[in-house]
């Protein structure tokens, strides 16, 4: 499998940024054999990593390059640092349009890559859970989408205190802006559907997974819930598990299997 680190101008981020791609473009014939995901071309997975991570933290912490080699998948990893992969205001820090639209222009420009609506789907885990919900509903661009342990904590910002465990307050109102009022804003997922609704959009395919001793499972059940009375049509998954690598591993095939089926 091909490896590349890929440093460029971003023009949502109004700079240098940089992203990792793994490429099935180089798999032995012998290790093809007769898989059918090879009857096709390559489909494009764009993975978010979580909060406090990095570009290469799917490829450190888990089996993606062996999977992209059996699933024939263009992975393509990108930098959202501390973003929650949503837009702000200020100049540079359109992440959400950096993962939503531009990321899949690039490569596909770079690798000639399919980057049509029906080849392409997003996933990651935690902030990346986030990241890829509010991106395949904010935008027409992918598919399918793959929300590991998803941070969905945007309805419980209200209130919120200086004495948060994982940052402070000034972070969250940097990221999501008042926070009294953040949970009634498109960087709520659950705006995302109704606006869709709205507008007689087509919805994703969406596959969730959530460990049962997570801190986030709460939340995932709760939006678990507001698509089923929504009438949206999706996959959820809880079985034992924390907010850790062993857990999201665990549910690659499963949610790689959902997405090609």
């Amino acid at each position: 499998m091909a490896l590349i680190h890929v440093d460029f101008f971003s023009q949502a981020l109004a700079g240098q940024t940089d992203f990792w791609a793994v490429l099935p473009n180089d798999v032995p014939p012998m290790m093809i054999g007769q898989n059918p995901q090879y009857n096709r071309k390559p489909k494009v997975l764009v993975l978010l990593h979580g909060y406090s991570g990095n570009a290469s933290d799917w490829i450190t912490g888990s089996p993606i390059r062996e999977l992209a080699g059996e699933y024939n998948l263009a992975v393509l990893m990108p930098n959202g640092r501390n973003s929650f992969y949503v837009d702000k205001e200020s100049t540079g820090e359109k992440y959400a349009q950096f993962v939503g639209e531009e990321i899949l222009d690039y490569a596909g420009r770079a690798f000639g890559l399919d980057v049509s609506r029906e080849n392409c789907m997003i996933g990651g885990f935690s902030m990346g859970g986030y990241g890829a919900l509010h991106t395949g509903l904010m935008f027409d661009r992918y598919s399918r989408v793959i929300a590991l342990s998803s941070a969905l904590i945007v309805n419980g910002l209200a209130g919120m205190t200086d004495d948060n465990p994982i940052a402070n307050k000034a972070y969250y109102e940097n990221v999501f802006g008042d926070l009294q009022t953040a949970a009634q804003t498109a960087h709520n997922p659950e705006v995302l559907v109704k606006q869709r609704q709205a507008e007689g959009k087509p919805f994703p395919g969406i596959f969730m997974a959530c460990g049962s001793e997570d801190f986030l499972i709460d939340a995932n059940n709760r939006f678990d819930a507001f698509l089923t009375e929504q009438g949206v049509a999706h996959e959820y998954r809880v079985s034992p598990g924390i907010h850790n690598w062993k857990f999201w591993n665990s549910c690659l095939v499963p949610a790689f299997d959902w997405a090609l089926a």
